[in-house]
């Protein structure tokens, strides 16, 4: 993935209901959901709904298809993997990460130290 690629798509999630509409549309898998249950879940008007696919479909993260009279919309998870390789190419200095368990019982910065 190329930097303007991953600034556009960090763009599009960068607003509340397009960051909803994409964990929706990761939960809901590669079936994926129509745009009117997405507005429904979302409680977002339909018209509201359509901008912000167009937002999420020109920035590479969802793709449509058309089931008889429905637009289906599905998250695009090589553009997602592709994103979060990006973020995460130089992790840990380019050695093996730390398991989850040991990076969360680290102190952390933020902590009031006593």
């Amino acid at each position: 993935m190329e930097a303007a690629d991953v600034i556009r798509a960090l763009g599009a999630l960068a607003q509340e209901h397009r960051l909803g509409v994409f964990r929706l549309l990761v939960q809901a898998g590669p079936d994926g959901l129509p745009a009117g249950a997405l507005a429904e879940a979302l409680g977002v008007a339909p018209s509201s709904m359509s901008f912000h696919l167009s937002q999420m479909a020109n920035a590479g993260l969802v793709t449509q298809r058309r089931q008889s009279r429905s637009i289906i919309y599905s998250a695009d998870f090589a553009a997602m993997n592709g994103l979060m390789a990006y973020l995460t190419e130089n992790c840990c200095g380019g050695v093996d990460c730390m398991p989850a368990e040991v990076c969360n019982a680290a102190p952390s910065a933020t902590k009031d130290v006593a």
